[in-house]
């Protein structure tokens, strides 16, 4: 995610737990139509080729095209409990995919289905490079072998289309299974010279808008390439009316938005050495001229041998964690959890607590409401004895304050004696001086990998709870930011009761409080009702480490 707000959100909850500490020790496709220009772009995209294909005229890329009123362009279902996928018989292309399991959050959108494909932009919109000339797909109507498919449980069924592409006879086979987002895509093309040809793969333009935030749906839209590792590209980070190539090979690409995913997998299982992804580029078209680019024609290129024959796997559909997984070659990665530099460390955070939030939501039958509630109990009594630990250390500093300062006072000049007889003190009192910090550091990965849970995790998108319509968006009526920022008034209230004046912490007790409730006021809503309610689980520890503090003053 681009939003960096989070980062100085925790920055400041940190602020706020040490700060009084540290005071009181002091109190479109790609251009590749000319055929003269596609070589130029990339050597993988279009490599030369040798000799032209028996049926073409090199270099001609309009002869022979059949009128587009010519061209049958029927439309297939291919239908599952999950799924229903359109299959146009005019070059192959799949203009529908609804996932019956998700509903369209778009303001004006039919609000019972979700039509990720634009009407203007299908997927697999493919082309040929052969011989110095570009093929069309979309310029042939091809033959189905059947009107519908209905793809029941436990059942594989596959599509075949039959057709010439400009003279060269071509078949394309697409497999689906029954409770699986995959597509298997495989064809083969006769007649092709020795030099073989390039297939680029059409991946669209981006996808419908699905999301009642359009904006931050645009934000995660772009181009993900796996070689080694996966590596985003926003859209919003391409150059206007440019063209983008992305050099390979790649084991898989895939073209995403925020919650939805066509991710196209090529690679040689049995290839030990060098890399064995066979995508061999993929291209980003923007003919946006506009300065802040949001869509782009991306296409992935693989090579076709002299035998014609080519394959690769779609995964089409949401981007659910189980699905994401079962695909293999780190496919989950395409739903980044955490920023460039943090991932490493918040995703195991992210991924085990989305795992806790489903089982807790399917097994235990709760709401995800009431699992972020019981999540954010737990997670205080599971640190409950380390942030008793924590608070009394950082009472016993302050108990020992006074001698503190008074060797401050003593020693000011000789930094080395005055280092030498803190440490004397606090061996004699059995102070740790960093005893208070690092158990309180450990909710702040929680604290962290919950906001991207909630942000990114599609099974809480559109979730509502009490009156929140989206646990995923902010709260209409700020109550629960509020309520956020309220409490953590009152934790620094408690904590502070008890102990001598501080100018400083008294400014941060209202200070602070203030400032995370602007900050919050847009942030997911269940982020906020999470540390809501981490807030209101520490109040009684609270409570009762300023009692035990008081008993200590008095005695």
């Amino acid at each position: 995610m681009n939003d960096r707000r989070p980062l100085l959100a925790i920055a400041l909850i940190m602020v706020i737990a040490f700060l009084p500490s540290i005071f009181l020790k002091k109190p479109a496709p790609p251009a590749v139509a000319d055929s003269a220009a596609a070589p130029a772009t990339d050597s993988a995209v279009a490599p030369p080729l040798a000799a032209p294909a028996p049926a073409l005229a090199a270099g001609d890329t309009t002869a022979a095209l059949p009128a587009a009123s010519a061209i049958v362009d029927d439309t297939i279902e291919v239908r599952s409990p999950i799924y229903a996928y359109g299959i146009s018989t005019r070059g192959g292309r799949i203009v529908s995919a609804r996932f019956l399991e998700y509903r369209s959050l778009a303001e004006g959108e039919g609000r019972d289905t979700l039509e990720l494909v634009p009407a203007a932009a299908p997927l697999l919109d493919n082309r040929l490079i052969v011989a110095g000339d570009t093929v069309d797909f979309a310029a042939t109507g091809f033959t189905a072998d059947a009107e519908n498919l209905v793809v029941g449980e436990g059942e594989t069924k596959t599509l075949t289309l039959t057709g010439t592409v400009r003279g060269l006879p071509a078949t394309l086979r697409y497999t689906f299974q029954h409770h699986d987002y995959r597509i298997d895509v495989a064809g083969t093309i006769g007649g092709l010279p020795v030099t073989g040809a390039t297939l680029l793969l059409g991946m669209g333009d981006g996808f419908r808008q699905t999301e009642a935030v359009a904006a931050e749906n645009l934000r995660e839209s772009g181009v993900v390439v796996k070689r080694d590792k996966s590596e985003l590209t926003r859209f919003g980070e391409l150059e206007p009316d440019s063209t983008e190539v992305f050099g390979g090979p790649f084991e898989w690409a895939a073209v995403k938005n925020k919650y939805f995913v066509m991710g196209v997998f090529a690679y040689d299982s049995l290839r030990t050495d060098g890399p064995k992804g066979q995508i061999g580029s993929v291209i980003a078209a923007v003919r946006d001229t506009n300065e802040t680019v949001t869509r782009a024609d991306v296409s992935a290129s693989l090579t076709v041998p002299t035998s014609g024959g080519f394959a690769a796997t779609l995964y089409l559909g949401p981007m659910e964690y189980d699905h994401l997984t079962a695909m293999g070659r780190d496919f989950d990665d395409v739903n980044p959890y955490g920023w460039p530099g943090f991932r490493t460390i918040i995703r195991p955070f992210a991924v085990g607590i989305r795992t806790v939030f489903v089982w807790m939501h399917e097994s235990l039958g709760l709401a995800y409401g009431w699992v972020i509630v019981t999540f954010g109990v737990l997670i205080r009594l599971l640190l409950w004895p380390l942030n008793q630990k924590a608070m009394r250390s950082m009472t016993a500093m302050q108990a020992i304050q006074p001698e503190l300062q008074r060797l401050q006072e003593r020693y000011k000049q000789d930094p080395q004696k005055l280092q030498t007889e803190m440490f004397k003190l606090y061996k004699e009192h059995n102070v740790n001086p960093l005893g208070g910090c690092w158990p309180m550091l450990l909710p702040y990965p929680f604290l962290i990998a919950v906001f991207f849970v909630l942000a990114n995790t599609i099974e809480l998108r559109g979730v509502g709870f009490l009156w929140m319509p989206d646990l995923a968006r902010f709260d209409p009526l700020y109550i629960i930011p509020v309520l956020m920022a309220g409490s953590m008034y009152l934790m620094t209230k408690i904590g502070q009761m008890g102990m001598p004046p501080n100018p400083q912490t008294k400014i941060m007790m209202y200070l602070m409080p203030a400032v995370f409730l602007l900050m919050f006021s847009k942030f997911a809503s269940g982020l906020n009702l999470y540390y809501a309610v981490q807030n209101l689980a520490a109040l009684p520890q609270q409570w009762l480490i300023m009692k035990e503090r008081q008993k200590l003053k008095k005695s």
